[in-house]
């Protein structure tokens, strides 16, 4: 199992549609094969910025699995045109 952190920073006006959306999307990455479990939080400090705590039973469920497929697509499609920049995306090992 691995742990996949996703820093979002979102275009300073588009916060509210963004969470919006980020409803929907979540309910599409729930689908992926290998996907064991999520948290999404809002920053306190900056409010434009969120993080996603994605468990995964690998990198390559992630990586391969997710990434290469239409759900993520579909995923992108909904949140993607927020992001002030491309996310920071690290895998994390369970220890």
């Amino acid at each position: 199992m691995i742990l996949e952190l996703a820093i979002l920073e979102i275009k300073k006006d588009k916060t509210a549609d963004f969470e919006r959306q980020i409803k929907k999307a979540q309910a599409v990455i729930c689908q992926s094969p290998g996907y064991l479990s999520h948290e999404f939080q809002k920053c306190i400090e900056r409010d434009n910025r969120y993080i996603l705590l994605i468990k995964w039973t690998s990198v390559e469920a992630h990586n391969v699995g997710f990434r290469e497929s239409e759900l993520f697509k579909e995923w992108r499609g909904l949140i993607g045109e927020f992001f002030a920049g491309p996310p920071l995306v690290e895998h994390y090992d369970f220890f």
